[in-house]
C-alpha cells in the first residue's frame, strides 16, 4: 500500500501534537533524537513491517528509540489526536459521510501470544487477534477494535459503535452517534438490533440462514477495502507486540496513514 518513506505533508499536520523537541541542556550532552526522524523511522516501520532491530542506524535513529518514541506517543494519547484530526480535515473538505458506519472484522495471527489474543478457531487455535473496524460510507476509518481471536463478533458491534468519535471541521454540533450502521451476519443478534434502534441507529444487519443477495453489501463492500488497506500496511498483517498499548498505537497511525492519504487523493 503505503511507500515506506514518510511525506512531509504528514510530518506537518502532526508536528503540533507531539510533544515539543527538546534542546540539549546547558551541561550539555547527547542531543535527544527529532520527532521529524523518529516518526519517519516509525513509519517505515509501519509500511514495511521490519523488525525494530533491522532499522539500519543510517535513517538517523536506532529501533529501540523509536519504539521507545512509539510508546511515549501514545501514553501521551498523540496518535489518537492525530487520527481525529485527520478525520477532522477530511470533513471539512466534504470527504467523510459519518451519517453510515459500516463495520467488519479481520483476524490475523498473534505467534507471540500477549493482552487481548486468543485462539483463533479458523487457524488451528493458534494464537491470535481480532480486528474489529467501523468505516462511514466512504470507507473512512473512524474507530478500530482489537480483541482476542476467540472473541464473538456480536458482543463487538456495539462498543465500536460507541467508540463513534466526535467529528468537528464544519459549522455545527458534530454528530454523536451514527445514523445507520451495516455489518454482515457474523454481527446477526436481535437484541443488538434493539440496542442499537435505542441508541437511536437504525441496524442494517445481515440475518443468518438467508439467501444472499439482501443488497447490503453494495454498501459494505468499503470497509472490506479499507480492511485491504490496512493489511496493505504491513506491520497489520501479523501481530508481533504483546502490549495492547502497542497494538493501539499501531491501529490509530494505520487509521491515520489512511485518512492522510485520502486526504491528499494519494494512491493506495
Amino acid at each position: 500500500m503505503a511507500t515506506g518513506f514518510m511525506p512531509e505533508e504528514f510530518f506537518e499536520v502532526a508536528k503540533p501534537l507531539l510533544p515539543a523537541d527538546k534542546p540539549v541542556g546547558v551541561k550539555g550532552g547527547r542531543p535527544r533524537v527529532l520527532n521529524g526522524v523518529a516518526l519517519r523511522v516509525i513509519w517505515y516501520v509501519l509500511t514495511t513491517g521490519i523488525r525494530w532491530q533491522d532499522v539500519l542506524l543510517e535513517m538517523g535513529c536506532s529501533g529501540r528509540t523509536a519504539h521507545r518514541r512509539l510508546e511515549e506517543w501514545q501514553v501521551a494519547g498523540a496518535w489518537d489526536a492525530l487520527h481525529k484530526k485527520l478525520l477532522d480535515l477530511l470533513n471539512r473538505d466534504g470527504k467523510l459521510e459519518p451519517e453510515i458506519v459500516i463495520i467488519d472484522s479481520t483476524q490475523v495471527p498473534a505467534p507471540g501470544g500477549g493482552e487481548a489474543t486468543g485462539p483463533n478457531p479458523t487457524d488451528r487455535g493458534k494464537a491470535g487477534t481480532k480486528h474489529t473496524l467501523m468505516v462511514d460510507a466512504n470507507g473512512v476509518p473512524l474507530a478500530l477494535h482489537t480483541t482476542g481471536s476467540n472473541v464473538s463478533d456480536q458482543t463487538q458491534i456495539v462498543p465500536i459503535v460507541l467508540e463513534f468519535p466526535r467529528i468537528k471541521g464544519k459549522v455545527g454540533r458534530p454528530k454523536e452517534l451514527p445514523d445507520e450502521a451495516y455489518a454482515d451476519r457474523g454481527y446477526d443478534c436481535e437484541a443488538t438490533r434493539l440496542l442499537l434502534r435505542w441508541l437511536g441507529i437504525e441496524p442494517k444487519i445481515a440475518k443468518r440462514r438467508t439467501e444472499h443477495g439482501s443488497g447490503l453489501g453494495r454498501v459494505r463492500w468499503v470497509v472490506e477495502r479499507t480492511n485491504a488497506w490496512l493489511k496493505g500496511l504491513r506491520r497489520m498483517r501479523v501481530r508481533w507486540d504483546r502490549l495492547l498499548n502497542i497494538q493501539e498505537a499501531w491501529n490509530a497511525l494505520a487509521m491515520s496513514v489512511i485518512c492522510f492519504r485520502l486526504w491528499c487523493d494519494c494512491p493506495m
